[in-house]
């Protein structure tokens, strides 16, 4: 068949392409911006990559008219606008008007499991693009799923950090709200196995994990599968505006995603029963499984995706990422520095793997102190990381920068700054004929970016001469 991905850069997305290769499927990926689609999509026979924008109709003639299957894989849980609700709704209306022109006989859209009266306004975003999405054109096929288990997945990463940083932990009320945790690999399974299958045309399905458990509970298991004693006391009196810091000052989100997920934690997530397992031939593991699959890909160093890769902090960005790959020239400051090298190999190993727990090779606290001031002024400070320590992939997340453009075989990598700033910076790492390039490039904004510059020049100095000796010893 041939089938019609969008969200083709989210973390599902990924995820789900190179199986539905591996069945033997054509793959149509709709990605906002080329440059940030997986390189090895382009290398693949079966797999076309498609530039469209949901919010721009006219885009949308990119799309073949002739697709059997097509993904919704769609969502905006930490857009900036106040009117996301509004934005996902056209979307979707989008969506289905240029759908309906095609040959498209299914649509399967992921949505989350919408059972309670009181809904947080992103769970009443998806239940609205779903009745959006339903038509007499094609079949709808609906799979509402509650937190997601998963290596690089945002609930994840999220009791990752608070287990692993706090031993005693005050938390909000809403920790014992029960949800039903389902691992990655069971979700994916259901979108796979339901492709072309009329069984479940026109059906929505609730799908879940075996566990009913409590956030607190999540918590606790989280800590005993990695051997750390956690103590945890609720407490009746925080904010959700409170509690939206504690997540955002403990954890790797950023101050919007947690607002939506303090939001949408305080909604009960049971699913409702249905023969959707029996149907499909899937058996959702446990929550402990999961979360020890989870670390098996992350000692593997196979994580395919992350939600820290999504543009939730990338104001600028988002919407326009090829704009930024030429670094401009004119009304910038510049810190270049030149060194000759030994080995090649061995300083493109060292740039590749920089940032994360590698740190910036000098003057690391440096780095650190700054993150922390990023993150005091509502920046997102050093809190990301990065998704794997040794590859590098044009729109990953590299502490508070983000990766432009990345060719080892070019020797070449580009990154933009995400931290706040009175303007907009650049840093880039090039290698020619034995000689390593590196380029810190600010466009400053107003007397504010030009004072920053100079005040911050005489560590400059200091980091950036230490970093290129580094790279190139």
């Amino acid at each position: 068949m041939k089938i019609f991905v969008t969200g083709a850069t989210g973390y599902i997305g990924k995820r789900l392409i190179p199986l539905l290769v591996n069945e033997g499927h054509d793959v149509v990926c709709s990605v906002r911006d080329k440059l940030r689609a997986d390189r090895s999509y382009f290398e693949e026979d079966h797999i076309e990559v498609i530039e469209s924008d949901f919010l721009k109709p006219e885009t949308l003639k990119t799309i073949p008219k002739d697709i059997d299957v097509a993904y919704y894989l769609i969502h905006s849980m930490s857009n900036s606008s106040k009117d996301f609700e509004t934005m996902e709704l056209q979307c979707a209306i989008n969506f289905k008007k240029y759908l309906e022109t095609t040959n498209v006989k299914q649509v399967i859209y992921l949505s989350g499991i919408t059972n309670e009266d009181k809904l947080s306004k992103h769970l009443q975003s998806r239940k609205n693009v779903e009745d959006a999405l339903s038509s007499d054109k094609y079949a709808l096929t609906v799979f509402k799923a509650g937190i997601i288990v998963g290596s690089g997945s945002s609930s994840f990463e999220i009791i990752r950090d608070l287990v692993e940083k706090l031993p005693v932990m005050i938390a909000p009320k809403w920790l014992n709200t029960k949800t039903q945790p389902l691992a990655v690999r069971d979700v994916l399974s259901f979108l796979l196995k339901s492709a072309g299958n009329e069984n479940v045309y026109d059906q929505a399905y609730d799908i879940y994990g075996p566990d009913i458990l409590t956030y607190k509970q999540m918590l606790l298991q989280f800590a005993e599968q990695r051997g750390l004693n956690r103590y945890i006391l609720t407490v009746p009196v925080m904010t959700p505006k409170l509690s939206s810091y504690w997540l955002y000052f403990v954890t790797s989100t950023s101050y919007k995603l947690a607002t939506s997920l303090v939001s949408s934690m305080g909604v009960q997530i049971i699913g409702k029963q249905s023969n959707i397992n029996e149907l499909l031939g899937v058996s959702p593991i446990s929550y402990n499984e999961a979360v020890a699959l989870a670390f098996e890909k992350i000692e593997q160093n196979s994580i395919v995706s992350s939600w820290k890769d999504s543009f939730i902090s990338s104001g600028r960005l988002k919407n326009s990422f090829h704009k930024y790959i030429n670094v401009p020239k004119f009304g910038c400051f510049k810190d270049q520095k030149k060194k000759e090298i030994a080995n090649v190999e061995r300083s493109l190993d060292k740039i590749w793997a920089i940032g994360g727990d590698t740190g910036w090779y000098y003057g690391t606290f440096l780095w650190r102190i700054r993150g922390y001031i990023d993150k005091l002024f509502g920046g997102i400070g050093l809190r990301r990381g990065r998704k794997s320590p040794t590859d590098l992939d044009a729109g990953d997340a590299l502490d508070f920068w983000r990766v432009i453009y990345a060719d080892k075989d070019k020797k070449k990598l580009l990154l933009y700054a995400e931290m706040k700033l009175p303007g907009e910076a650049w840093l880039e790492f090039n290698i020619t004929d034995n000689i390593l390039t590196q380029t810190a490039t600010f466009r400053p904004r107003g007397l504010a970016g030009r004072l920053y510059w100079y005040s911050v020049l005489p560590f400059h100095g200091f980091i950036f001469n230490g970093m290129i000796k580094r790279l190139a010893n």
